[in-house]
This record gives structure tokens, sequence and C-alpha cells, in this order.
């Protein structure tokens, strides 16, 4: 197996187990430490781990994945959480979308919805939902994120504080085990808890690497959210904690 096809690989080992080794990655592809060895340096050079004796973890949760990166991790999974999302959401409602790649997943969704107003900070789900010739499309304003096609700042949260939404939909970058959803920028966390204070239902879409990951910026807990959609039985106590909040949880199969 060539380095190109195992780069991705060791990843998602890395992302799910949070670290790893030059042994087990050696035994796992049937290669010598130090072919694995120069494919932990690659990595590192190229900023995606961090090289530790023995191994490597991710990077410091204080950036985000890149967003051509993060559309091509577990797309059927989000297609899965996008579809039971979408069943849930009613016609003829006002909605708000906002910036991620599990929301873009959504709106994909949306393309047959019906008498829809959606209010979106992400310039990816407007460009989708203009294949609806039935939904009313609103974007915020604010500075673009080039990187991902989202608007933050003051605009866009005064534009979204004019709005009252009979439901969100939105995403995070990371899940604490406490319920906390966590982003990397402090400008995306106020758009969203301006989202959540707007708005009269709220649904998250999140897939289950989200647990394993970690970011800075605190957005509000689940106990805040009326349904989380996702792929996998919640961590620990945390389903239960959830249900006690009064947070739905449906778990989408793909």
């Amino acid at each position: 197996m060539s380095q190109t096809f195992r780069h991705p690989e060791i990843l998602e080992i890395a992302r799910r187990e949070g670290k790893v080794t030059v042994e087990g990655l050696a035994a796992h592809f049937g290669v010598t430490l130090q072919t694995i060895r120069r494919d932990l340096t690659d990595l590192a050079d190229a900023g995606r781990l961090e090289r530790v004796h023995g191994g490597a973890v991710l990077p410091s949760g204080t950036v985000n994945i890149g967003y051509e990166e993060r559309r091509s991790l577990y797309p059927e999974q989000k297609a899965a959480i996008a579809r039971e999302c979408a069943a849930r959401i009613p016609h003829g409602i006002s909605l708000f979308l906002n910036i991620g790649t599990s929301t873009e997943a959504v709106a994909q969704e949306l393309v047959h919805h019906k008498d829809l107003m959606v209010v979106t900070n992400n310039m990816n789900v407007a460009n989708i939902l203009v294949a609806n010739p039935d939904c009313e499309i609103i974007v915020t304003g604010g500075h673009l994120r080039r990187a991902d096609g989202g608007l933050i700042g003051n605009l866009a949260t005064d534009t979204i504080r004019q709005f009252k939404f009979d439901l969100a939909v939105i995403g995070c970058s990371a899940l604490d085990r406490d319920g906390d959803m966590l982003d990397f920028d402090i400008q995306e966390v106020s758009v969203s808890q301006a989202i959540l204070r707007q708005s009269r239902k709220t649904f998250l879409v999140a897939d289950h690497t989200k647990f394993s990951r970690s970011a800075p910026a605190r957005i509000a807990s689940l106990a805040d959210v009326d349904t989380f959609f996702t792929d996998r039985a919640l961590p620990g106590p945390l389903g239960t904690e959830c249900a006690a909040w009064g947070t739905e949880v449906a778990i989408a199969t793909p």
C-alpha cells in the first residue's frame, strides 16, 4: 500500500483513537517501522499530526480541519443524518441553516421541500437551495470566510436578530463529554448563539467524530437543543443526561 493510501487511514485512526503509534501502524499496514516514521513525519510537516515519542497525535485543538477534508469525511453518515433531519422539517416554515458540511448535507435534502423561507450565513447552503424554486433564500451578509463560505461577524449577528425562526439547524466543530457544543472561531460562536436565541426550535446535526475532537470556544449545551441527529449512540452517561434535559437523540444509520 502506497503512502497516498496510508495517510488518510492514519489520520482516521488518529481521530478515532486520539493517538497513533509507530509499532501499531507498522503492524496494521504490514510495513516497516521506518516507513511509518516517514509517513508520520510527512503528515507532521503538513500540519496534519504532531509527532510525539513513539508515534503522533492530532494537532492541538485550536485550529479546525480544512473544509475540503471535512467534506470528504464520513459522507454516507452525514447523508443519513441529513435525511433523518430533513424528514422532521415541515413544509411552509422559516428555517435557519448555519455553517458546516453537515448543514450543507441537510440543504441537499431540502431541494424538494415546499414553501420554505431559509435564512443562512453559509454561501454553500444558499447555492444548494437555488435549485429549489419553492424556497425563499435570505443570506445574512457579514465577513466572508473564504475557507468554507461562512459569513460571520457583527453584520451576520445583527441580521439574525431581526428574525424569529420556526426552526434552526446548526452544526458544531466538537462536542465535549459534558454535552457542550464547541467551535474554533469566536465570531462564529457569537453567530451560533444568536441563532439559538432567535429560534423557536433547534436541531443539531453532528456525526460521531465530533466526540473525539476538541475546540476552545463554547457555543451552548445539548440541553439547549430540541433534537440531536447523529450516527452513533452517545458516549458515557451523555444519553441519560440528554433524556433528563429533554433533548431527543435521533440516531441515523447509513
